[in-house]
């Protein structure tokens, strides 16, 4: 007589999850990153439900009060509400980040193509891109961002100019050493065209490391707008983001820490958990582990 099968117990599930194989067992760093990342999305996506005051309402009568039950971290020089303008604040800079890493890694994308695999383009691309690369990112930043003034684009636009440089190389070397594969001389040999080479055999091979180098540029790009709105060369003050909110209490920091320490919270998880899940993306997806593993 045969026996029922039993189901598999907590402690017997746990165990088989340990035996994945190493290169895809995560620790408890970016677990926590994640759902940290996700918390700080969530809220500031979010915050209109939650957030009690107008982030841009003034009361002069209440400027620089401390934490209350009214003002849950306090008011500005201005008496805005902190605790609504940290988490709009958010929301401006998680869309320069990710809109700058989107930009650079798409245009990158196609130089880098274009670059990797035709010989004659690469020396004139690659000329273009190491000048790019010789000024300093913040330098370029605050000089586009002049010419063109403050606002959310002209900032995205600034920050993605220095990075498309470093795109283009990462992606030039993988089509440098795919572009020799036999499936390539193949599809070639065949009469294949050259857009159909590029997406349909080169471009999947980018796909892995640009996923990583776009972790580490939307991390990037939240901090420069930091930078530049703490100079005053960012976005207007009008609209919060956790730079502009810390260069205005700058000048109060004795009077209230809360006004530098509360957006320097924010901002440094938020880049924190970016980096640590950007980590481990390349630790998942080098395929130089692969081979070790096997």
């Amino acid at each position: 007589m045969e026996k029922a099968v039993q189901p598999a117990s907590s402690s017997q599930w746990l165990l088989g999850a340990l035996s994945l194989p190493r290169r895809w067992r995560l620790g408890a760093a970016p677990i926590i990153a994640g759902l940290l990342l996700l918390a700080i999305v969530l809220a500031t996506l979010l915050a209109p439900l939650f957030v009690t005051h107008d982030p841009l309402a003034m009361e002069a009568t209440k400027r620089l009060q401390p934490p209350s039950s009214e003002y849950l971290l306090g008011t500005d020089p201005y008496g805005r509400d902190m605790f609504s303008r940290v988490f709009y604040g958010g929301r401006v800079s998680l869309l320069i980040g990710v809109g700058a890493a989107l930009v650079s890694i798409a245009l990158g994308l196609i130089i880098g193509l274009i670059a990797g695999f035709f010989r004659t383009a690469d020396a004139i691309i690659m000329r273009i891109m190491d000048s790019l690369m010789a000024i300093p990112a913040i330098l370029l930043a605050i000089a586009l961002v002049a010419l063109s003034g403050a606002s959310i684009g002209s900032v995205i636009i600034a920050i993605t100019i220095p990075e498309i440089p470093r795109v283009v190389r990462l992606v030039r070397s993988v089509v440098l050493s795919a572009r020799e594969e036999p499936y390539v001389e193949a599809a070639t040999a065949l009469g294949s065209s050259m857009p159909k080479i590029l997406i349909q055999h080169l471009m999947p091979n980018t796909m892995a490391p640009l996923i990583v180098q776009g972790t580490y540029i939307c991390a990037s790009a939240i901090l420069i707008e930091a930078i530049l709105s703490f100079l005053g060369a960012g976005v207007s003050t009008e609209i919060p983001t956790w730079g502009n909110i810390m260069a205005e209490g700058r000048s109060y920091f004795q009077l209230n820490p809360g006004l530098i320490f509360w957006p320097g919270l924010m901002l440094s998880l938020c880049i924190l958990s970016i980096n640590l899940i950007g980590d481990t993306a390349r630790d998942l997806l080098d395929p130089r582990l692969k081979k070790r593993e096997a």
